[in-house]
């Protein structure tokens, strides 16, 4: 095919961009015009569930504010999600509740510059939190269903920063390793080794250590001049780290 120019006369082109403008500015009205049906929850789960419970990272409560929860739960369970307790989202596995996505969030210190490997992507939305804060996100899931699914909620969302990957998550990603914080969404028995090579230096992870279907420790794992420390902050419940 040939080259083709298009000649069109100014006369004509000055109402198209007026017409083009004007519609673009209804939208942009009728856009500001739709309330955000769950604003008032998330405000509320942040105030009374995280902020009253002593989680003060200015970052964090404000990406909590702004992640749509609802959207990366199930449909059915919409009206549920901002309220103070784990959700269940298919596959024998969970979404945290809030505070301690909140909390776990906040005690790796994340910063602008930071990147950040989540183990147990779930339903997508502790990397969403993530994302809000941190320059990028790899974040891995074993089940390839959840993995798919979050993906895509994360992509619609417009998420840029993240990037999603089905595997075994006790290996890591050690391609794009070293990593500034690690998040571990998931109870292992002990801390993962390969993990533990992966934190960069003055890195945080915080982990679940213990018994499957129990009552494990919360653990923040810091990498500090060459050498591993680790600290047990409370106890929780969460879901087995699953191995292939």
């Amino acid at each position: 095919m040939g080259n083709f120019v298009a000649l069109i006369s100014c006369d004509i082109v000055e109402p198209m961009i007026n017409s083009a403008m004007y519609i673009w500015l209804l939208l942009l009205m009728f856009g500001r015009q739709q309330p955000d049906p769950y604003r008032a929850a998330r405000e509320e789960m942040v105030r009374s569930q995280i902020e009253y419970r002593g989680v003060d990272n200015p970052a964090v409560l404000s990406a909590m504010r702004k992640v749509p929860r609802h959207f990366l739960v199930p449909e059915s369970q919409q009206a549920y999600a901002y309220g103070d307790y784990p959700m269940q989202i298919g596959h024998r596995q969970t979404i945290s509740q809030p505070y301690i996505v909140g909390y776990m969030t906040a005690a790796i210190d994340p910063k602008p510059t930071h990147r950040v490997l989540e183990i147990g992507t779930g339903s997508g939305y502790q990397a969403a939190v993530l994302a809000e804060i941190v320059k990028q996100v790899y974040t891995i899931e074993i089940i390839p269903e959840l993995g798919a699914l979050a993906a895509d909620r994360l992509r619609s969302l417009g998420y840029k920063n993240i990037e999603v990957r089905v595997s075994d998550g006790y290996h890591g990603w050690p391609e794009e390793a070293p990593f500034d914080a690690i998040v571990v969404t998931a109870a292992a028995p002990e801390v993962p080794a390969p993990l533990i090579e992966q934190l960069a230096e003055g890195g945080k992870m915080i982990i679940p250590v213990g018994p499957e279907f129990s009552v494990q420790n919360l653990v923040l794992v810091t990498r500090r001049k060459g050498r591993i420390e680790q600290r047990q902050l409370f106890s929780v419940r969460f879901v087995p780290f699953t191995r292939e």
